[in-house]
């Protein structure tokens, strides 16, 4: 593809913000829209099998491979933080996980941030055009949309525990986390269709490519923006060896996500201008909340031994695997056509909390890594994620090349009452498999295992085991204050033709998975990037037990 001079959209990023506004803003045949994406096409076979999950998201050639810095809450751990370097972006090396966090995470937004424009009733409608749910269209979900979205449909005994257990512990049962009820535990959807990853890349971009005034550029390292008279004109990218200055005649759209934007940004000379001194940066806005308000959802395990031949080990047989593989490739359906991840829920940690504070991923197998291969073994992991933490971080420079990876300082637990929301949620998981729907499937407690059994042995062991669910977020937050990186339409403050669209924009994390309201945020973008007319906001019924 021979690259023009000038385009009048640039986006940087093919990932899940990146496809959608691709799609969206090259409908008009007039506009001529630039999309550049650092890693390759989406041509392994693992991306595309939901049960090639972990293999996709180990893969080296199309990931970042990032690492946080070492994190004093985490044992001095550096937290692996598998970001995707491919077209899709980490919606291509996902667990595919579809969720849209509560509804009152949104209108926390509009109260707490004063952004009244991002109400739970403002964005529902765009949650509905964006998804083709498999469930059918009605006030919560919709089914024309591009996204497909898939309800799990394995069966097993042990999610059928999962269940009953949570009506037995009074945690709860929703027949639809995105719908009427999204509290309890529930069959969770998957960002899948017709039994094969349905990513950003598949749903957005492939769609819109065949259209002439789309341009895509992969294996294309953006070095930075620049800016002439506090206006985004052009962007400074490499490829194959050679650099490239291309120009943007209306805007410029950075879709690199949370750990990758502000770095764009800040070699670009936006943000705060002491840090950019340092690396010899100058600066052409001094924003003082680039790469700060770094938020991360942490996951904490238990992890039992299954007393009957049920779980997922037994795939790792030579024959079955070609025998599942062989059924995937002819009919996309059985066990490769799954992500695993097919059960979870929200739950209440505590009673003082005004919403479920707390994330269920449950899984029928264990595993664990040896090397870059996975070994599975008999038995069951119940996951629970931390959803609103309070404790925050930062992303910062460690060099003025593109080419060199940021620092992600997520400062895990460093408020104290992360550590007790994450105590509770070991007790919470194991206050449901004592249940007696687990009493012919529960095994010896593997982890933290019987011993631990005090609050001060419980945080020793998540503070050595605890890890990240991949979900960084907010380091490019919207706002009106002083840290502020763009205002309510996602236009970075103080500067024309800029804007950010990705999960680093959100002013807190969402209780939940993040693709599917980045994809949502994203259409929100085009409608005002293009001048577009919202969609008329839609007031739902929900059930909440507080």
């Amino acid at each position: 593809m021979k690259i023009k001079d000038e385009y009048d959209y640039i986006i940087l990023g093919a990932g899940s913000a990146g496809c959608v506004l691709a799609n969206e803003l090259s409908q008009n045949p007039d506009n001529r829209v630039l999309i550049l994406e650092a890693g390759p096409m989406d041509h392994k076979l693992m991306i595309h099998m939901p049960a090639g999950v972990h293999h996709a998201y180990k893969d080296p050639s199309i990931n970042w491979n990032y690492q946080s810095e070492a994190e004093p809450g985490l044992d001095q751990r550096n937290i692996t933080l598998p970001r995707g370097k491919v077209i899709g972006g980490s919606s291509s090396i996902n667990s595919m996980v579809y969720m849209r966090g509560h509804p009152q995470d949104y209108d926390l937004w509009a109260s707490r941030h004063k952004l009244s424009e991002w109400s739970f009733a403002k964005c529902l409608p765009y949650f509905k055009h964006c998804e083709c749910s498999d469930r059918g269209a009605d006030d919560w979900r919709g089914d024309k949309g591009r996204l497909g979205v898939t309800r799990g449909k394995l069966d097993n005994p042990l999610y059928d525990a999962f269940f009953e257990a949570g009506r037995q512990s009074g945690q709860g049962y929703s027949e639809d986390l995105n719908g009427f009820q999204p509290e309890g535990l529930a069959r969770l959807d998957s960002t899948t269709k017709h039994g094969r990853r349905c990513s950003a890349a598949i749903a957005h971009l492939k769609p819109a490519l065949p259209r002439p005034n789309l341009s895509l550029k992969v294996n294309a390292l953006v070095h930075r923006v620049v800016i002439e008279n506090n206006r985004a004109v052009s962007v400074i990218f490499e490829h194959q060896d050679r650099v490239h200055n291309i120009k943007a005649a209306r805007e410029v759209i950075v879709c690199a996500g949370a750990i990758k934007s502000p770095q764009i940004l800040m070699l670009s000379g936006i943000g705060p201008s002491e840090h950019l001194n340092d690396f010899g940066i100058d600066v052409v806005r001094h924003l003082p909340g680039v790469g700060q308000n770094l938020q991360d959802h942490l996951t904490v395990d238990v992890v039992h031994e299954c007393t009957r031949a049920v779980t997922f080990d037994r795939y790792q047989n030579s024959l079955r695997q070609l025998a599942i593989g062989l059924q995937w490739i002819f009919t996309r359906k059985g066990f490769v056509a799954s992500n695993v991840w097919e059960a979870g829920g929200f739950i209440y940690g505590n009673h003082k909390v005004d919403f479920p504070n707390l994330q269920y991923h449950f899984a029928p197998v264990n595993y664990e890594y040896q090397g870059e291969k996975i070994k599975l073994s008999q038995g069951f992991i119940t996951q629970l994620d931390q959803l609103r933490p309070r404790s925050k971080g930062e992303i910062r420079l460690l060099s003025s090349d593109p080419a060199h990876r940021p620092a992600a300082h997520f400062k895990y637990l460093s408020d104290v009452s992360d550590v007790g929301e994450l105590v509770e949620a070991v007790k919470r998981i194991r206050e449901l498999l004592v249940q007696r729907a687990f009493d012919d499937l529960r095994g010896r407690e593997l982890r933290p295992g019987p011993e631990v059994t005090s609050d001060r042995d419980i945080e020793a062991y998540v503070r050595v085991n605890a890890s990240t669910d991949y979900h960084p977020s907010c380091s490019c937050r919207m706002g009106v204050d002083e840290m502020a990186v763009v205002d309510a339409e996602m236009r970075v403050h103080g500067v024309d033709g800029l804007r950010v669209v990705d999960a680093s924009v959100m002013p807190d994390i969402v209780s939940g998975n993040l693709n599917a309201p980045t994809q949502m945020m994203a259409l929100r973008a085009a409608d005002f990037i293009l001048g577009r007319d919202a969609l008329p906001e839609f007031h739902a019924s929900f059930h909440f037990q507080a």
